[in-house]
């Protein structure tokens, strides 16, 4: 089977060691953060065996993502600076959100999530020597102090407070352009998820909510965040805006939206689930 055979969703199985047996490969080849792409107009996808071969580029790390169809999945890094080969190029991660297939494009934010990782572990943070990595699991460990380092992940919420036909949107401090989207942040150590939900919210434009019902998550891979989102009612206060944030934030009535989230992000799905419903569609 050839990678456009193959759901992605069902046929995919995360793991950090290739089956021993296995005679075919992809490769999700990466080189400063970028990822190659196949110049031919066609969806993305990754290089199959015999095409990485041909390339002439040099691997200087190769991590097993897991297996599709039992062929094992790699995210291979090439030198920094490395030529584009005749038909290919090397693009960002966010040129590919929106323009491929989701699943497809999680799988990217893997590749160059555990890249990333792989290199900035290169020493243990304790005591400065070398790690390597472990065979048991995704994880590298320092010989002389034992500790171990997993990839990281960042875990944020995300809420759309709503007030009767209205949903409360903003726009940040450091977005391009008049585009407004939900209200976000880092969840902080030692709180719940939904004390940061209220905390942020607070933070953020100086309000109180209230009926927080978990909605869904998302894989947001910028760098390294795992979005956790939510609906949330307005309680009571007036905006107070957290000016290194929030630039501005509004009720918007669901039928007079302003410029607003691509449905890529979970934020999209937030406002598309309440706007749906209170239309009737759902």
């Amino acid at each position: 089977m050839e990678w456009a055979d193959f759901n992605l969703r069902q046929d995919f199985i995360s793991g950090h060691q290739p089956s021993a047996n296995s005679e075919r490969s992809f490769h999700i080849v990466i080189s400063d953060d970028e990822l190659l792409s196949i110049d031919n107009g066609e969806p993305w996808r990754p290089l199959d065996q015999d095409e990485w071969r041909w390339l002439g580029l040099t691997a200087v790390a190769e991590h097993c993502l897991g297996e599709v169809g039992g062929i094992p999945v790699f995210a291979t890094e090439v030198e920094p600076g490395s030529d584009e080969p005749e038909g290919y190029s090397f693009r960002t991660l966010w040129s590919f959100l929106g323009r491929t297939e989701q699943s497809a494009f999680y799988l990217l934010g893997r590749a160059r999530q555990i890249v990333e990782w792989h290199n900035n572990h290169q020493f243990c943070g304790q005591c400065g020597q070398p790690t390597h990595s472990t065979d048991f699991d995704r994880s590298r460990q320092c010989a002389p102090c034992k500790q171990m380092f997993y990839p990281r992940l960042s875990p944020s919420i995300i809420v759309l407070v709503t007030r009767g036909e209205e949903l409360l949107l903003a726009r940040n401090a450091n977005a391009r352009g008049d585009f407004y989207s939900t209200l976000a942040g880092f969840i902080e150590p030692g709180e719940s998820i939904e004390e940061a939900v209220h905390r942020e919210v607070f933070e953020e434009v100086g309000i109180r909510i209230k009926n927080l019902k978990y909605f869904n998550s998302q894989s947001w891979p910028f760098p390294n965040s795992l979005m956790l989102g939510f609906h949330a009612e307005y309680d009571s206060g007036e905006f107070v805006l957290q000016e290194s944030e929030i630039a501005d934030a509004q009720w918007f009535h669901h039928t007079n939206l302003p410029s607003k989230p691509a449905m890529v992000s979970i934020s999209g799905w937030l406002i598309n689930d309440y706007v749906e419903r209170l239309q009737g569609k759902v």
